[in-house]
């Protein structure tokens, strides 16, 4: 195999998750199950849409592989409608570990396992829907990482896998911060991704990338949804603690957000079929 296109970076990555899973913060309670259902239905109630992507009842019958279990919210719902085989990976050992409790909890067992979006450690034409949901685009080689996932599909097969999206309005109010207020007006929306979103290297593409990075599907759709972070709802912004977060939580104009910048949103959905 290759080498992988920055294994400092990839540790970076792997380091930062292994810290706090993505959306921890949500959980609430001492029982395991307390703290993981609370989680669940904050997620839900936050991001609706999430389910609507994933369609899960299409997973029925049907072999299934999750890139990014995280805390394994989504993977239990795959679970719940009875795939033939259910397969899934994360970068950290704490995302696996979390997600085989979250299904064994519930009475499920899963095929799970520490690897690398890159290298996935899998057959090709092996699965008929592959689910990523904020990951890829953490990935120090994007396009590898995608190119993995059409490797694992079926012809016929769906990729459903959301990255982010550059000319968001998060993107925006980081730059307002850390490039325009921090006397850096020329720095890019790339720079500040990489290094105020999220874990380092962080990526976003604009709807003309995301079609180029899936340009070997057969076919591709795209569509874009308002985060949290967007809207300044939940607890988004977390590391960025301070007076101005504090004052733009209180100012956000949500209202018009939701209906005149809804294509200015974090989220970009891509459903690609091989």
């Amino acid at each position: 195999m290759r080498p992988l296109a920055s294994e400092s970076l990839a540790r970076a990555v792997a380091e930062y998750w292994e810290r706090e899973a993505c959306g921890e913060v949500y959980g609430r309670g001492d029982a395991l199950k307390d703290f993981l259902d609370s989680h669940a239905r904050t997620r839900y109630a936050l991001e609706p849409y999430i389910a609507d992507f994933a369609d899960y009842d299409v997973g029925r019958g049907r072999d299934v592989l999750e890139i990014g279990v995280g805390m394994g919210a989504d993977h239990l719902e795959w679970a719940r409608r009875a795939p033939a085989t259910l397969v899934g990976v994360d970068l950290t050992a704490r995302a696996v570990a979390t997600t085989r409790s979250r299904l064994a909890l519930h009475g499920f067992a899963g095929q799970l396992q520490v690897a690398n979006a890159e290298q996935l450690p899998l057959p090709d034409n092996a699965f008929d829907i592959v689910y990523s949901w904020g990951v890829l685009h953490h990935s120090p080689d994007t396009p590898r990482a995608v190119a993995e996932v059409r490797r694992v599909l079926r012809p016929g097969g769906v990729a459903k896998v959301m990255i982010y999206h550059r000319q968001a309005i998060v993107g925006y109010a980081l730059w307002t911060r850390y490039a325009l207020l921090a006397g850096r007006p020329f720095r890019s929306l790339d720079s500040v991704y990489a290094q105020h979103l999220e874990s380092p290297g962080t990526k976003a593409y604009s709807i003309e990338e995301a079609r180029d990075l899936f340009s070997a599907f057969a076919h591709v759709a795209l569509s874009i949804r308002l985060s949290v972070g967007d809207l300044m709802e939940g607890a988004a912004g977390q590391r960025h603690q301070g007076p101005a977060l504090a004052l733009a939580r209180a100012l956000w104009p949500r209202r018009i957000i939701r209906r005149y910048l809804a294509k200015r949103g974090l989220f970009l959905l891509v459903a690609a079929v091989k």
